[in-house]
């Protein structure tokens, strides 16, 4: 038996629109379509967009933008995981090799309010 794609009724900037899903995607759907009215609606009372297609197109781009810095983030070679992993490596180099070890500062907080890196919970 083939399955028929379910219509779902959705509602965004109180418009409503019946979008064609597979039964197991609805739940995603409609999430999606939450998120969309949530930032559609934020651009509107901000004032600076007039327009419901010009609205439209810039949440659309916001969630572009979010979602490509989400990707970005987690391929970076600057990742919390392999900052550590790196940090881990150049305190044991510098260890073996009887240099003063030194805790580089973070963006997010000064290294003199840092506790000092403890690896014994780290897994690789």
């Amino acid at each position: 038996m083939i399955e028929e794609p379910l219509q779902v009724s959705i509602r965004i900037l109180e418009k409503d629109y019946r979008i064609a899903c597979e039964f197991h995607e609805q739940d995603d759907l409609r999430a999606s379509a939450r998120l969309l009215d949530s930032r559609m609606r934020e651009i509107r009372q901000s004032g600076r967009v007039i327009g419901t297609d010009r609205i439209a197109v810039m949440a659309a781009l916001n969630i572009a933008n979010d979602l490509i810095q989400m990707q970005r983030a987690r391929s970076s070679p600057e990742g919390d995981s392999n900052r550590r992993l790196r940090q881990l490596q150049e305190r044991v180099n510098s260890a073996l090799a009887g240099d003063p070890v030194e805790v580089p500062a973070s963006p997010e907080s000064d290294a003199r309010n840092q506790p000092p890196l403890d690896a014994s919970s780290e897994r690789v």
